[in-house]
């Protein structure tokens, strides 16, 4: 029988052993992670065009998307330390940081900036049938105000309050997905749904194809009230022609999407991620190493996998930032002369 001795010696050997083979380009990755939304919205697909392509960029760095709950949830879980970096939108970041709005007394202190990505546009999508052709018209319908707790309920909320209702004055509120707010209305079991999205939003696109749709529309009064209450709003236009079956501009407001990391992430990570999104690089082929191909960057990668890509651009990566950024992101920005 092995004593203790020779057992504690024989793991010992083992771990080296393992280690040896590891070979030291194991060691050195790093783990970094980007929670985006649903797969039926903006986040998801663009989440994973980004990580794909941060990840040809930085062999060191083994970058992956995670499909989450968007902005709030995001935003809790860096706040908890169980993931790096997410897509989250500016008014919930705003908000998570300073500890106000539905994070009341509960400031994530460690919510850092990257980069502002594009604008997400509050999108009020029902039934045609349900009667609806103006915002006070959803009142005592079935509502789907976006998955409990994500930035688009905020966002509901935030848009109710400008027109006096709660929901309290709905015939039934429905918490649920992009995807099962557009299979709800499919079914004829939800009347009117809100999506914070980039558009066009895969959700609706789908549901446009198999079900006639309206896109609710926001009156100018309401626009300029609910941006005075909430600054962080703005006024926008989604084109005729969108989706299928709209076939006039609809006066919205928007908010911007936006990359942030947990403060905790080192500097000179971030510094890199930051200069891979803006910035074309070199393609590493990881099996050997070789140097062989010119990288796009990690935007111009997004612009070539949804619409809302395009809107990606550095002259708007400060863009409504309103926490703090990462000194690893301030000192790429200061390199290019867009902050001192």
């Amino acid at each position: 029988m092995l004593t203790k001795r020779y057992m504690l010696l024989l793991i010992v050997a083992m771990v080296a052993l393992s280690m040896i083979f590891a070979g030291p380009s194991f060691a050195a990755k790093k783990f970094f992670a980007i929670a985006t939304g649903g797969t039926g919205g903006t986040y998801y697909p663009l989440g994973g065009a980004l990580a794909q392509a941060l990840s040809t960029k930085l062999p060191d760095v083994i970058i992956t998307a995670q499909s989450g709950n968007a902005s709030v949830a995001n935003c809790n879980l860096i706040g908890e330390g169980e993931i790096e970096s997410a897509f989250v939108q500016n008014n919930v970041a705003y908000a998570a940081y300073t500890g106000t709005a539905q994070f009341e007394g509960k400031p994530i202190k460690n919510l850092r900036g990257i980069a502002s990505l594009y604008p997400e546009t509050i999108q009020i999508v029902a039934r045609a049938d349900a009667g609806i052709t103006s915002i006070m018209d959803i009142k005592g319908k079935r509502l789907v105000p976006g998955d409990r707790g994500s930035g688009t309920e905020v966002d509901c909320l935030n848009v109710l309050k400008g027109i006096g209702l709660t929901y309290d004055d709905f015939g039934n509120v429905d918490w649920l997905s992009f995807a099962g707010a557009s299979q709800r209305l499919k079914d004829r079991q939800a009347d009117v749904a809100f999506i914070t999205a980039g558009w066009p939003t895969s959700s609706i696109t789908e549901l446009a194809t198999t079900s006639d749709i309206v896109l609710v529309p926001m009156e100018e009064d309401l626009i300029r009230k609910v941006t005075t209450m909430f600054p962080f709003y703005a006024k926008v236009v989604i084109p005729a022609g969108t989706y299928k079956g709209v076939d006039k501009d609809i006066p919205a407001i928007t908010t911007m999407a936006q990359w942030v990391v947990d403060a905790r992430v080192p500097s000179s990570v971030v510094y890199e991620l930051t200069k891979a999104l803006w910035e074309k690089g070199t393609h590493v082929l990881r099996k050997t190493g070789d140097q062989y191909a010119e990288a796009p960057s990690g935007a111009a990668i997004m612009a070539q996998t949804h619409a809302k890509g395009k809107d990606v651009t550095l002259e708007t990566a400060l863009d409504g930032m309103a926490i703090p950024l990462h000194p690893g992101a301030a000192k790429f920005y200061r390199e290019k002369g867009m902050i001192k």
